[in-house]
């Protein structure tokens, strides 16, 4: 399996808006917001995921997902918010022309 890891990809998240935004949760502070790895198969031992199952996340939201205190969300809704801020951040690197998708205009 090839590892997409990408420098351009993780330091793009400085000065981002949080895409999960999860309620009562994200801080709205895009000076806290780092790439989050996102869990998928190319997660392992002492490995994150590839750089493309990621999502811009706020210091807040980083921490529900990474269970650093706070309050908790069920599996099922956290998956939602990692799958849809994934989606999210995604369209951001296309937006901002660090991916690229053939036929897409």
């Amino acid at each position: 399996m090839t590892i997409i890891k990408s420098k351009k990809l993780r330091d793009s998240a400085k000065g981002q808006e949080c895409t999960l935004r999860i309620p009562g949760i994200c801080n709205f502070n895009p000076e806290t917001v780092v790439l989050a790895h996102l869990p998928d198969e190319s997660h392992g031992m002492s490995r994150k995921s590839d750089d493309i199952s990621a999502c811009f996340s706020c210091s807040s939201c980083h921490d529900l997902l990474d269970g650093r205190g706070g309050p908790q969300i069920g599996k099922s809704e956290k998956e939602w918010y990692m799958r849809r801020a994934q989606t999210r951040t995604l369209r951001k690197w296309l937006e901002m022309g660090l991916i690229t998708v053939k036929g897409v205009r």
